[in-house]
């Protein structure tokens, strides 16, 4: 533990020593953020600027957090393992270096979780102002001018009235927002306004009800999937550290000193290495999973 925390204070003396004058939080924070602007795509910046506007993106202060967690967590663990302070160094700055990967799929995850939101206001409102309007472009337009919707899908349906202008039907917009958004309750919806624009509807209000009732038990449904995958995530940690402390229970039966003996073969120190980077991919897909497509049905 006494090694563990040595580094972690190692680390913010360089961080102070190579960036003089500045918060050591600042400074973490910038250098992700340069790594961001520099290699992440178009798409992805677009959703940084948004989740930054919303106030998802992680503080300086939880930067600094995640690295002293991955940093401390894995320099204790491999500590344990090998007894070596060069390999111990070695698995906690690798651990440090995926704080940025945690961190975009978190951004993701909120951003995913924001377009779902707005994109059920846009279906739930839309079928209420359709309803009064009897018309699929007036209706959009009470959405947009209603203020309820924020972008990128308020930019997207002001580009769908356009087009439906433009082209003098709605079947372009809508093919243009289903790929923009490929969620079932916006293509149902859509085929329903199809299906009432085209075949000329007289009493369109059962139609509408049901479907306002359809989108209701879609949002119900993924609702309940994320507070199933927040329970998940709590399990799959606990289950993946646990994984990590079954080399400490050998050590309990065998004695240290007998260990101590063991891991000085390579086979040994092979396996070893196996576990904690099989261990660690484990963990990574778990997160991974946890945090996509927390939005889509």
């Amino acid at each position: 533990m006494e090694l563990v925390l040595w580094l972690i204070i190692a680390i913010f003396v360089l961080a102070y020593r190579y960036n003089t004058g500045d918060n050591v939080y600042k400074f973490f924070a910038d250098t992700v953020s340069n790594v961001y602007n520099t290699y992440a795509p178009y798409s992805f910046k677009e959703v940084r600027q948004k989740t930054k506007e919303l106030g998802f993106e992680y503080t300086a202060r939880q930067y600094a957090t995640q690295i002293a967690m991955f940093g401390g967590a894995a320099g204790f663990i491999s500590f344990m393992y090998f007894y070596s302070i060069p390999i111990t160094i070695l698995y906690a700055v690798i651990a440090i270096l995926f704080v940025p990967y945690i961190a975009y799929l978190n951004t993701m995850r909120k951003y995913s979780e924001y377009i779902f939101e707005q994109v059920q206001v846009y279906t739930t409102n839309t079928i209420m102002e359709f309803g009064t309007t009897q018309s699929f472009v007036k209706a959009l337009e009470g959405v947009c001018s209603s203020g309820i919707l924020e972008d990128p899908v308020l930019r997207d349906v002001k580009r769908m009235i356009k087009m439906a202008y433009d082209n003098g039907t709605i079947d372009q917009s809508i093919e243009f927002f289903n790929d923009a958004y490929p969620y079932y309750m916006v293509k149902n919806m859509h085929q329903l306004f199809l299906q009432i624009t085209k075949e000329g509807a007289r009493d369109s209000g059962e139609a509408l009800e049901l479907m306002s009732m359809d989108i209701d038990a879609l949002v119900e449904g993924v609702y309940r999937d994320r507070m199933d995958r927040q329970q998940f995530h709590k399990k799959f940690l606990t289950f993946g550290l646990v994984l990590f402390l079954l080399v400490m229970v050998i050590q309990l039966l065998f004695g240290r000193a007998s260990y101590m003996n063991l891991i000085k073969e390579w086979y040994v120190q092979l396996i070893l290495h196996a576990i904690i980077i099989v261990n660690s991919v484990f963990l990574i897909k778990g997160e991974k999973y946890y945090n996509e497509d927390v939005g889509v049905e």
